[in-house]
């Protein structure tokens, strides 16, 4: 029996580890490093939890460099290429869910 308990701390532990690994995704590590006042970690993994539900890996990716460069932002809003105009309407979608679900 106690081995049985030692052997699923262990995996409780490991799961609990890759979870959180995986959590960290681009958004968040951006998030974090902007150096904004509000940027918690734990704001910052609602946020990611948001860009993966509603942004794919290719967005993200994009998303997460407006943290460093704001005025990317800008350019790819203000972009006439029909491809921006598409990820522009799923980042304002993502920054919606994000607002109501992680309270910033």
């Amino acid at each position: 029996m106690k081995h049985i308990t030692i052997a699923a701390i262990a995996v409780f532990f490991t799961l609990s580890i890759t979870a959180d690994v995986a959590e960290a995704g681009r958004i968040s590590r951006a998030c974090m490093k902007a150096g904004r006042s509000a940027a918690t970690p734990s704001l910052c993994r609602c946020v990611q939890r948001q860009a993966n539900r509603t942004l794919t890996f290719a967005d993200r990716r994009i998303a997460a460099k407006f943290f460093r460069k704001p005025q990317k932002a800008q350019d790819v809003r203000q972009s006439d290429s029909a491809r921006l105009k598409a990820f522009w309407k799923r980042y304002k979608a993502f920054g919606q869910a994000a607002k109501e679900n992680c309270g910033n």
